[in-house]
């Protein structure tokens, strides 16, 4: 059944909506700006403090498996104290985090830092998307869940040109004062978000109807509009309450799920895993050591050209942005993959080249023009999507813990690519590295391609029936009369 009512309107998006989403995506920037001032950073504390490539990948990687922690723990703690006020919390870990990395005195230090960050990350990563996702309507959620992403990608550019300005102070502060500087911006939005309202949704799941009507008037455009949402969620709250009688969410998400659940589970873990078993947070992360491999020498030159890699990244995600309602998740999908695998085996090419016949000026052009053509395939389609795809697909009851099992599974491969790059470089060259993740890519479209089907237009509550679920909207009859109370009510 395709929806047809005022929730499915192409009409202008909701101010406010809009709004909300903005201030709970600059938690999202925090944590894009760790990732790519890191990228720099590395080079520089790695001649202050004397430490080896093991302890650079241990580094760089820690943050991500310490976000397993955090994203795992986010789930049940958003369904507990609200989106809302983990968004706070999730501020508030980070800023602890930056504060003592920017101190980092020593190796320990950093690492404590770095590890409280990572907490902070995963909290970040998981409840982002779900609250965008959960206040936007049907024909703007792509939108406004894609804006965390966006906010990756923009924070990323920050780092990059953080550590191009900073890098020129003395070795000792410069570094110090590029991840330090993260603290600001947390502590900003630790307080801002408190005047943001709570998502609607996690509202009727604690039985507080009033107020959730009240804040579904203001993030739909028209009265009509309200209505309509707001009747769909007590349906799908009714449903999901009927379901887990006698069960709890890890039970109906992981032990025991129904058929459409486990297809649901199996298509968020998929795109998590293959966001990053493709390789852009090796581009991300080591873009100088590639460019050094490339050919490029000067320090000053190495951090210009990864400033490039940030702003494709952010150009090419906001686009996607504005693509994602109108030609729909599988099409730019499907696309941005098959991109992939293409930047992916010409940056190979280009590696290849160097490391066997030394400096090229061909192959030097060849691999920075392949590795911005990677990062534009991947914002362009799987970097945004994942997050927008991941957060609108589980059912209401499941949707917070099963976002966070798809952010953990992302953070094990972020961890697992940025630790053992490096290693994996020296034993089968740089060039293997990335015809490797050409191969990755190859499996991840045809995953897509059968395990992913379009989700754009749809209201959230009809996402399930998709994967062979039932219509939320059967279960509307008898909830009539109790919308219509709540109504009078206000």
């Amino acid at each position: 059944m395709v929806h047809t009512g005022p929730n499915s309107s192409t009409g202008h998006m909701n101010k406010f909506a809009l709004g909300c989403a903005i201030v709970a995506s600059i938690i999202s920037i925090i944590f894009g700006y760790d990732t790519g001032v890191m990228s720099g950073a590395r080079i520089f504390i790695q001649d202050d403090l004397k430490i080896n490539d093991n302890q650079v990948e241990v580094l760089m990687g820690i943050l991500n498996l310490c976000a397993l922690v955090g994203s795992l723990t986010a789930g049940k703690t958003s369904d507990v104290i609200g989106r809302r006020y983990t968004i706070a919390l999730s501020s508030l870990i980070f800023l602890v985090g930056s504060v003592i990395m920017g101190y980092g005195p020593n190796y320990a230090v950093l690492m404590v830092g770095r590890c409280i960050a990572g907490v902070g990350v995963g909290f970040a990563l998981m409840i982002a998307p779900v609250y965008s996702a959960e206040i936007a309507s049907a024909s703007h959620r792509g939108f406004l869940t894609s804006l965390p992403e966006l906010c990756i990608s923009l924070g990323i550019l920050l780092g990059y040109v953080s550590n191009y300005c900073f890098g020129k102070l003395t070795l000792k502060l410069g570094w110090r004062l590029m991840l330090g500087l993260a603290a600001i911006p947390s502590m900003i939005l630790a307080f801002g978000i408190l005047k943001m309202p709570e998502s609607p949704r996690w509202l009727v799941l604690q039985g507080r109807l009033e107020e959730a009507k009240k804040i579904m008037v203001l993030i739909s455009n028209t009265e009509e509009e309200a209505e309509e949402r707001f009747r769909d969620i007590l349906a799908a709250a009714e449903l999901e309450e009927d379901r887990a009688v006698g069960s709890d969410v890890w039970r109906e998400l992981v032990i025991n799920p129904r058929p459409a659940v486990r297809l649901i589970l199996i298509a968020a873990v998929g795109i998590h895993f293959f966001e990053h078993a493709t390789g852009i947070e090796a581009v991300v992360l080591y873009s100088p050591k590639i460019f050094e491999k490339a050919g490029v020498t000067s320090k000053d030159k190495l951090l210009l050209a990864t400033v490039g890699v940030g702003l494709t990244k952010a150009v090419f995600i906001v686009i996607a942005t504005f693509l994602l309602d109108k030609v729909g998740r599988r099409k730019l999908l499907l696309t941005s993959t098959g991109g992939m695998v293409f930047a992916s085996t010409s940056l190979a090419i280009g590696l290849t080249m160097v490391h066997r016949f030394g400096r090229l000026l061909w192959a030097l052009k060849l691999s920075i023009v392949s590795a911005y053509t990677f990062v534009a395939f991947f914002s362009i389609g799987l970097g945004p999507i994942t997050w927008v795809y991941s957060s609108e697909i589980f059912p209401l009851r499941l949707r917070a813990q099963g976002a966070s099992i798809g952010v953990a599974v992302n953070r094990i491969m972020n961890a697992t690519v940025s630790m053992s790059f490096l290693s994996i470089m020296k034993t089968i060259t740089m060039g293997g590295v990335f015809f490797m993740f050409a191969g990755i890519a190859v499996v991840a479209w045809w995953f897509f391609f059968f395990m992913l089907p379009e989700t754009k237009g749809l209201p959230l509550e009809e996402i399930e029936k998709l994967f062979g679920g039932g219509d939320a909207r059967d279960a509307r009859e008898g909830l009539e009369i109790q919308a219509k109370r709540v109504n009078n009510k206000i």
